[in-house]
């Protein structure tokens, strides 16, 4: 049995698939700390749109989506370093995957992560090595980072970035 023609059944809108979606915030929160001889979590490079000073061992700062920074955390303890770890991160776009990263918010895609003094200070130098170019380190291909991370992975010799290769980076940029 069927209903009867005068009540015609209720049409649903349907939402677009995006309004579905639960919305990530648009950008990336960094804690940082320091509190001597026993933390000290710091950013090497990256542009933050706001810093907020939480006390004098605390603060954070936001990213807008797609900016990198390089963040650097030490840990010591009793007996001297108990950690070093250093990652290039990208702030994530609200519909793009992001990796659980404790302290950063609400993620980041992991361009490098380095753990150790040695990993750690073969990046430092490599961002020193960029830095003497005058090129901002934040402004560094994405893909190099993933690469100097590949090649850290596989104990390989990391790679130079050069004038020419973010000369390279700056007109793929300039056609997207």
């Amino acid at each position: 049995m069927t209903a009867p023609a005068s009540h015609p059944t209720p049409v649903v809108p349907q939402a677009p698939l995006q309004a579905m979606a639960p919305q990530r915030p648009a950008g990336m929160r960094v804690s940082l700390a320091f509190l001597e001889h026993r933390v000290n979590i710091w950013l090497r490079f990256g542009q933050p749109t706001v810093e907020i000073v939480l006390d004098r061992w605390r603060r954070v700062v936001m990213f807008m989506p797609r900016k990198v920074c390089c963040r650097v955390k030490w840990i010591g303890n009793d007996y001297g370093t108990a950690l070093w770890q250093l990652m290039v991160l990208q702030a994530p776009t609200p519909f793009e995957d992001a990796q659980r990263v404790a302290g950063v918010l609400p993620g980041a895609r992991i361009l490098l992560r380095a753990d150790g003094e040695a990993q750690v200070k073969a990046v430092l130098a490599a961002i020193d090595a960029i830095e003497a170019l005058g090129i901002d380190s934040y402004a560094a291909a994405a893909t190099y980072w993933r690469t100097v991370g590949n090649r850290l992975a596989a104990r390989q010799p990391l790679p130079v970035y050069t004038a020419e290769r973010h000369a390279a980076h700056l007109a793929r940029e300039a056609l997207q």
